[in-house]
């Protein structure tokens, strides 16, 4: 079998294993979820389990030790934000009304100046609907609560999957290069080194991009809290690590945190202060992860575009549900090496040269 015929067939082959993933994917969606989520997790987490094994401590151990580790980060961050932000939007809830009237007195004016757009919110209204339903938004946790405890298979189901995500992360991380060499194992040896490259394409790819921008959205979680608190921001925290976090979002993290920045401003109602303080935090966290977190952390190698990232998540998420925002980015990366294949493959062939004898031979193939 000639080089061109092997590799027709190696692209074949891919192609149809592909197709049955997605259709396995699409069939078995529903009950993906804590799996998928473990396997995420347990892909950014394997580098640091194998660097306890080369101290020589047990991969067992040493997988459990970062299991931990993550679920303690994970849950201090969940005991921490979630009751903070739960008391801060009710707070914010409750002045709403004062910033409908300064929209009112001090924006609306301007453009009907400027615009002409008549522009009056009904400040009155809103006050007597948050009055009537104020008990009812400060006892909505108790109320959620209640609900849990009356849906009992509800409840089951979420504490199943909240278990089963660590077990499943365990043995995933603990057989990690097993299931690596039994993969390798049953690629056909002469499909073998072009195989390993692809793969080793795809990991660069999406390490670079996943555990990168992990590290991006920390550092900026840092950066805004911090930031945000010196420029008198009484909801500094939450409103900080909310941008940080929705950073992994191209451009969703940096307007959505802008904006709940500034309603969190107006609300304070402490002047100019607090808005110029949040105009300067964010165009320098913006610079900063523009020009120095991003291409020293993700690199501009990787070629996922921001709008790509965009359109990736809302395509698989509008496809396989949770699943597909879960398998979006490992999909991309996937996609994206098999482009740059195709493009080498197109770019070495002798129809894209112009070999005149052999332009027919390759329009038929």
């Amino acid at each position: 079998m000639t080089q061109s015929r092997a590799d027709r067939l190696q692209s074949a082959v891919w192609a149809g294993v592909a197709l049955a993933l997605v259709a396995l994917l699409y069939a078995l969606g529903p009950i993906l979820a804590p799996f998928v989520i473990a396997a995420v997790f347990a892909y950014i987490c394997d580098p640091a389990v194998n660097w306890m094994v080369r101290r020589r401590i047990p991969r067992p151990l040493a997988v459990l030790l970062v299991i931990l580790g993550l679920g303690a980060i994970l849950l201090l961050l969940l005991l921490i934000l979630a009751p903070m932000i739960y008391r801060e939007a009710i707070a914010l809830v409750g002045r709403l009304p004062d910033l409908i009237e300064l929209l009112n007195s001090r924006v609306a004016p301007r453009l009907m100046e400027r615009f002409g757009i008549d522009l009056q919110l009904d400040a009155a209204f809103v006050r007597t609907w948050i009055t009537e339903n104020w008990s009812t938004a400060q006892d909505l946790v108790p109320v959620i609560l209640g609900h849990l405890r009356q849906g009992g298979s509800a409840l089951v189901g979420l504490a199943a999957l909240v278990l089963l995500i660590p077990v499943v992360m365990f043995y995933l991380l603990q057989d990690w290069p097993h299931l690596v060499t039994n993969v390798q194992a049953i690629i056909p040896r002469p499909m073998l080194p072009r195989t390993l490259r692809i793969f080793h394409d795809i990991d660069s790819v999406l390490s670079q991009f996943l555990r990168g921008q992990l590290s991006v959205m920390l550092l900026l979680a840092v950066f805004y809290s911090v930031g945000l608190w010196l420029a008198g921001l009484k909801f500094a925290l939450p409103v900080g690590v909310i941008t940080g976090l929705l950073v992994f979002i191209p451009y969703v993290g940096f307007g959505g945190g802008l904006i709940l920045a500034i309603l969190t401003a107006l609300l304070q109602a402490d002047g100019w202060s607090p808005l110029i303080g949040v105009a300067i935090v964010y165009g320098l966290g913006q610079a900063i992860e523009s020009f120095v977190l991003t291409p020293y952390l993700v690199g501009e190698r990787i070629g996922l575009h921001p709008v790509a990232v965009i359109f990736a998540l809302m395509a698989f998420g509008q496809l396989f549900g949770f699943v597909g925002v879960l398998v979006a980015l490992p999909a991309s990366a996937a996609i994206l090496v098999g482009l740059r294949e195709l493009r080498a493959a197109w770019l070495a062939s002798r129809l894209y040269r112009g070999d005149p004898e052999s332009r027919i031979e390759e329009i038929g193939k």
